[in-house]
């Protein structure tokens, strides 16, 4: 295959939304913090409004008098992730709307932000970006509450008997009523203001539903708010693009990008000033000035797996080698040879990984910055980060996936995977919350478990890339991936807390969606995969796990098995 980069045209190519009207910036807002969910939507004088359920300090019941409010899209930018969850969880249009699936049309768990990602700060996102754009995306929705900015609804702003009583669509608050202060909108119980009432278990009503599925507008808004807010934490992340000819849906809200792991609560790693480099004679200027030349001498390759060829042209060597190893102790690596991980760059191809590392797994160790042979070393390429533009899309069948914009070869390195890096513990809580598909985004950093001073089985961390890390995270499995991941050291007495790379395992045309296999393993014989995938139909323990529509000719028909 040709090694000329191909660019990828019109890689930002997205479902088309109809124009917007004119734009509209609120002076307040709801806080995240206190929805509980978004639960029905409808339109009034032309204006579209999002039933917001306020949280309880009895989660997940709902208290009959619980607080519930209807508001303009505007008020909710900082909570756009909720009216996302509440789009996704709608009926397919054409469908029957029954007041059962609003209700159990959950999305995942929602979590936190942390800070210091690479996103959109929904405090301070501007609204009338969010609601509109250049290329006339959103419909602003301007605010009609009409409450102070600084004190209580009044009793005069209120209705003033049951909800069953009066015309839902000139109700705007249920069970208490809304203060506006310092920017937010906030909701509360009142002992002195006359309140419209109703259960707010049985919100949404039918009345509301034959509403909502009538009245496509809010939707419309909705979507293009929500595909802006992605589209700014987007553009804080160089070299990623979005693309959706598919329908008019956007990744997830509540992911964020970040451009390192984020170490949580009981996790430690090794500061890259005390990670161990080597020495002379280790130096740049060696090998046509493209730093380490010599396997048996450079100390980055102390644990780098043994070059058994080479090692058994010296026959005495290679014996006391098998033997160490056949006994179960300690081998003494030093001055055997090694291979380094990278064939430099040649003829406009760039460095790829050698086929002795890519077929056979073993660890990689890259020089780092505490080394002799300085930045040109031919070792240090992970660490320098993706080179290659990547396009996240939305697949016919497969949720979001991911292509290149370029082609690449075999070997050639994509990008890392990043996440926050957990304790066990804490992955097993977080897995017993969550739903089936939580899986799909956690890695384990087990490569060395069995080792001496490594973790074991117990004891390794995690890494969870469901709500923040980069566009691997949007990655596809297959049963027969073109990328495959690998272990990627600058520290090689640090077992704990490694790169996670992806290579190129084949050449991948631009455009081609990037796949790997969640189950690692390797390659079998097509008979053989046929045989297990049958099994696999025939299991009952396999009934409740998703089905694989990886399409491979060696599809092992579900995801974990």
């Amino acid at each position: 295959m040709s090694t000329h980069r191909v660019s990828k045209a019109n890689s930002t190519g997205n479902h088309p939304l109809p124009p917007e009207r004119t734009r509209a910036r609120a002076t307040h807002r709801v806080p995240a913090q206190n929805i509980s969910k978004i639960i029905c939507h409808r339109e009034v004088d032309n204006k579209a409004q999002f039933l917001v359920r306020w949280t309880t300090n009895k989660e997940p019941l709902v208290p009959p008098r619980t607080i519930a409010s209807w508001h303009p899209l505007e008020e909710l930018i900082s909570a756009l992730h909720f009216v996302q969850a509440y789009t996704e969880g709608l009926p397919a249009p054409g469908s029957t709307i029954t007041r059962n699936e609003f209700l159990t049309a959950e999305a995942r768990p929602l979590k936190r932000k942390a800070s210091g990602s690479a996103g959109l700060s929904r405090d301070n996102a501007s609204t009338a970006g969010l609601l509109s754009s250049n290329t006339g995306l959103l419909t602003p929705l301007p605010s009609h509450l009409g409450v102070s900015r600084s004190s209580s609804l009044s009793s005069n702003d209120v209705v003033t008997s049951d909800a069953d009583e009066q015309d839902w669509r000139s109700v705007t608050v249920y069970n208490g009523i809304l203060q506006k202060k310092e920017g937010r909108v906030y909701a509360k119980k009142s002992k002195t203001a006359n309140v419209v009432t109703i259960n707010t278990a049985t919100l949404p009503t039918r009345e509301m539903l034959d509403h909502a599925a009538a009245t496509p507008g809010p939707i419309i808004a909705a979507e293009r708010a929500i595909r802006n807010a992605f589209m700014e934490k987007l553009r804080h992340v160089k070299g990623v693009f979005l693309r959706n000819e598919v329908d008019t849906t956007t990744p997830s809200l509540d992911f964020d990008f970040i451009d390192k792991f984020v170490l949580r609560e009981g996790v430690s790693a090794s500061d890259p000033e005390t990670y161990v480099g080597c020495d002379e004679p280790c130096k740049p200027n060696m090998a046509h000035y493209c730093g380490c030349e010599y396997t048996r001498l450079c100390d980055c390759l102390e644990y780098a797996a043994v070059d058994e060829t080479q090692l058994m042209k010296d026959p005495l060597r290679y014996a006391q080698y098998l033997e160490e190893k056949d006994s179960g102790d300690m081998v003494d690596l030093t001055g055997l040879p090694k291979r380094f991980p990278y064939l430099m760059p040649s003829g406009g191809r760039p460095p790829v990984l050698q086929s002795f590392y890519r077929e056979q797994r073993h660890p990689i160790y890259e020089c780092n910055i505490n080394c002799n042979c300085g930045k040109v070393c031919k070792t240090r390429v992970v660490q320098k980060g993706r080179h290659v533009d990547l396009t996240i899309f939305k697949t016919a069948n497969r949720g979001w996936g991911v292509y290149c914009n370029e082609d690449l070869v075999t070997g050639e390195f994509i990008d890392v995977y990043l996440g926050e890096v957990l304790t066990n513990e804490e992955t097993s809580r977080r897995e017993a919350k969550a739903d089936v598909d939580k899986g799909s985004y956690l890695y384990s950093l087990d490569k060395f478990v069995g080792d001496d001073s490594a973790p074991t089985e117990d004891t390794y961390y995690v890494v969870d890339g469901q709500y923040m890390g980069n566009a691997t995270r949007f990655i596809n499995h297959s049963c027969e991936p073109n990328c495959r991941q690998y272990t990627v050291s600058e520290n090689k007495y640090d077992t704990w807390v490694y790169n996670l790379a992806f290579f190129a395992y084949t050449d991948i045309p631009a455009g081609t969606e990037l796949t790997f296999d969640y189950m690692d393993k390797d390659e079998e014989e097509e008979e053989d995969v046929l045989r297990k995938r049958q099994e696999a139909v025939k299991d009952p323990n396999n009934a409740d796990k998703r089905p694989c529509n990886c399409g491979a000719q060696k599809c092992r028909g579900y995801l974990w098995v």
